[in-house]
């Protein structure tokens, strides 16, 4: 089955243009989730809208969406009225520059997405963009309207695709500086960095996200197992209090001694049940 798109429209760099699709490049749907439940009868609970003044609940055909511009004064606005918002963005992907990418600020960084041709017809122009950046080691910039806001995306290479990431804005990221001010600039000894540059060179590996374990997902799913089988819950794992360091180079000298143990590899054997009953209501 051919995943669904999440949004259509076309990607243009100056006069060249193709019809292509964005498709999400994360999900959570995998993990357990839970309903919420009237634990008196065991049933599911459902959300209701209500007034806020009378507490009468509210029909879904008299829901509509309102902007507060003064104490209790609202603006509605209907669906038909954003859709008379009409700009580019809305249905096409315009690359308005192009930048290296180390220049992008992680911070930055929002949701992911894959970016595929539609058709046959404009795979052509699709690679032309694509490995040009490629070629070039640039990044493109465009906007992109999803869920009715225009998004900042950045494009790049990926695969035989590209990757496109929604990007936030200047007022969305903090300063770092109120977060870091008290942090103090200090004179390390030589020996002291020696010891913890030994200790990351031991630590070094490669980036696997297929080596990442998800402890509580597993420890969740286990619970669930455990309650359905009809079983009293024991404790699932272990917390463990971190060490009190109380003098730093004595600290760093039996890491390297092997006083303290390097924690085992995740495991990535763990089988967690069918879907259905790990997500158990």
């Amino acid at each position: 089955m051919a995943p669904r798109a999440y949004w259509k429209g076309y990607l243009k760099l100056s006069l060249v243009s193709c019809p292509v699709a964005l498709y999400p490049a994360s999900s959570s749907s995998e993990r357990v989730s839970f309903n919420r439940i009237n634990s008196k009868t065991g049933n599911r609970l459902k959300q209701q809208m209500v007034d806020a003044e009378s507490g009468e609940p509210v029909d879904k055909e008299n829901i509509s969406r309102g902007y507060e511009y003064a104490k209790g004064q609202y603006i509605i606005v209907e669906d038909d009225e954003l859709e008379k918002i009409k700009i580019e963005s809305t249905h096409t992907i315009e690359i308005d520059s192009f930048v290296p990418r180390d220049e992008i600020d992680d911070r930055y960084m929002g949701n992911p997405y894959y970016l595929a041709p539609t058709d046959q017809v404009g795979q052509e122009a699709f690679s032309v963009i694509r490995d040009v950046m490629r070629e070039k080691k640039m990044v493109g910039l465009g906007r992109v309207v999803l869920t009715r806001r225009e998004h900042v995306v950045m494009l790049e290479p990926f695969d035989k695709g590209v990757l496109a990431t929604t990007l936030r804005y200047a007022y969305e990221v903090r300063d770092q500086k109120e977060y870091f001010e008290d942090i103090p600039t200090l004179k390390l000894p030589a020996e002291m960095m020696k010891l913890a540059a030994h200790i990351l060179d031991t630590k070094a590996d490669h980036f696997d996200p297929k080596k990442f374990e998800d402890h509580y997902e597993t420890a969740l799913v286990e619970l669930l197992k455990t309650k359905e089988a009809g079983k009293p819950v024991q404790t699932i794992g272990e917390e463990k209090a971190a060490p009190r360091v109380i003098n730093l180079m004595d600290a760093l000298r039996a890491s390297i001694k092997g006083d303290v143990k390097k924690p085992a590899a995740a495991s990535t054997g763990a089988r967690r049940p069918a879907k259905k009953k790990a997500s158990a209501r």
